[in-house]
């Protein structure tokens, strides 16, 4: 069985948060790189989200350009990429826009939030247990079991921490905005966690992008 390609994508500030601490909401990226998160989304046989990201931000998860799902249909594919979440407590918003627009959705969870997780999404969604604990690379294994070739991973960061310190991410993209975010609770990429060969360790920088003005970094992890 073949795991997806494991994309994480993260847009952070100058000094290294997601988001603000408060209400109102700061956008990070700007239209170009909107644009070529599009494409990727296009590109990809599944989009996950964790659930924390779903009750906080209310994405949608969609590919906006007409074209780019004509192309998906033209290939034989879903018009939409499927849209995946996972958690491990089954505390998901059923009115959330998530699960109304787009194509197929799926829920990965443990047995700890199996039964809260059918109860409120189970007419909306297939969910999935994967055991006592939510086991990343069960997850893989069973989106490739679907057929999924790439899984394009959008937040937040407890799931980009979980993929990244249990070695199973692919490729990162950080698209960097010249912005100051400066609140010391604030969001950041990745939580503190033991990661595969410590602060020792060093990614492969494939390409530098300047979308605008945001800055596109494309690391290999596993090069």
């Amino acid at each position: 069985m073949t795991r997806p390609h494991v994309l994480l994508s993260v847009a952070v500030s100058v000094d290294g948060y997601i988001d603000d601490d408060g209400a109102q909401r700061f956008p990070l990226s700007n239209a170009e790189d909107f644009d070529h998160v599009d494409r990727m989304r296009a590109e990809s046989g599944a989009i996950m989200v964790g659930a924390a990201t779903i009750r906080r931000d209310n994405p949608r998860l969609l590919v906006r350009q007409a074209h780019r799902r004509a192309a998906r249909v033209a290939a034989g594919r879903p018009e939409f990429p499927l849209k995946v979440t996972v958690t491990g407590s089954g505390d998901l918003d059923p009115a959330r826009d998530f699960w109304h627009c787009g194509g197929g959705k799926l829920v990965y969870t443990a047995d700890s939030g199996a039964d809260r997780a059918r109860a409120v999404v189970g007419d909306l969604a297939e969910v999935v247990c994967l055991g006592p604990a939510v086991d990343f690379g069960a997850l893989l294994d069973d989106l490739g079991g679907r057929g999924v070739d790439r899984l394009m991973v959008e937040g937040g960061g407890t799931v980009h921490t979980a993929f990244l310190a249990a070695g199973l991410a692919d490729e990162i993209r950080v698209a960097v905005a010249p912005m100051l975010i400066g609140r010391e609770r604030a969001p950041r990429f990745l939580n503190p966690a033991e990661f595969p060969g410590g602060p020792a360790r060093r990614f492969h920088l494939e390409e530098v992008t300047k979308l605008g003005d945001v800055a596109v970094l494309r690391y290999f992890p596993k090069r």
